[in-house]
């Protein structure tokens, strides 16, 4: 009897609950952005973005139905679709301040040392005192200038191997074949880690081809779509092996950093005072970081 008078004490309390909810906004007068109709139970609107139509056109075509402004379900998130200037201005500068979080997903949290990457950090405090740093050690007008000339170096070093490739090619055909796709990450890549680390590689060097091919799948997972990110009760199924991907990837990126960085350290304990003096005035985002840690 108890037991049964519990259960309808549970019962009607979900009863009560929900018709709350669904009475609330009427009640209060509440305008809700309209939520795209085609939702499944659990799943959301899942379904509909695993169809062969890309995501862009998709949303483009619900715009059309449901208007500039409107909500869909991945899962247990609500998302907020928004397809106009004037809806975009709302959310990026008169109401940016709701919008400067981040969602958790799985990869920022395995990849990105578990959200302290500052690119994928969520705001606050520490969201901000990274950036403070950025900004003032490696983004500055002053840095930038000083920077240009690795920016110079690296486009010419590329030039460089594009013609030391023909070269090597030229009397196998008639013509070099030259992967630029491949060429231009590989300069983006070199002077991105040059102006931070003080480190160049090219292909084939030591760690060189471990670190791209750990980039180009860091990139890879960034932006797939991982299952449990909408049904958190699916991540132990490990759906596709995103999980074991992604560890195995921000392992290989350690390996590289870690060895950079003990490097790095030792330049600076066995450097005289004269040189020390001079490294800190080298454009390395690396020696700013060691800097402030001491």
């Amino acid at each position: 009897m108890e037991l049964l008078l519990l259960l309808i004490i549970f019962v009607a309390s979900i009863l009560c609950f929900l018709i709350f909810r669904h009475l609330e906004p009427t009640r209060n007068g509440d305008k809700r952005v309209p939520e795209a109709t085609g939702s499944w139970p659990i799943i959301g609107h899942l379904h509909l973005l695993a169809g062969s139509q890309v995501t862009h056109k998709l949303l483009g075509s619900m715009a059309d139905k449901f208007g500039p402004i409107f909500t869909i379900k991945l899962g247990v998130h609500r998302v907020l679709v928004v397809s106009s200037s004037e809806m975009a201005k709302e959310c990026l500068t008169t109401n940016d301040r709701v919008f400067t979080s981040r969602p958790k997903a799985m990869a920022t949290e395995l990849m990105g040392y578990n959200y302290a990457s500052f690119g994928l950090a969520s705001y606050g405090r520490y969201w901000h005192q990274m950036r403070k740093i950025v900004v003032l050690e490696l983004a500055s007008q002053h840095c930038l200038q000083m920077l240009a000339d690795i920016q110079v170096s690296e486009v010419k070093s590329s030039i460089i191997d594009i013609y030391r490739t023909w070269e090597r090619n030229k009397g196998s055909s008639e013509m070099v074949m030259v992967d630029m796709k491949q060429w231009f990450g590989n300069i983006i890549v070199n002077m991105v880690v040059r102006m931070m680390f003080g480190n160049h590689f090219t292909p084939g060097e030591k760690n060189g081809d471990q670190f791209l091919k750990a980039i180009k799948q860091f990139l890879v997972l960034l932006g797939a779509f991982v299952s449990s990110d909408a049904i958190p009760w699916l991540r132990w199924l490990d759906l596709r092996g995103y999980e074991k991907k992604m560890k195995k990837t921000g392992k290989e990126g350690d390996v590289v950093f870690n060895g950079w960085l003990e490097d790095h350290k030792k330049k600076m304990n066995s450097a005289s005072p004269l040189q020390a003096d001079e490294s800190r005035d080298q454009p390395v985002f690396m020696a700013a970081l060691l800097s402030r840690v001491k």
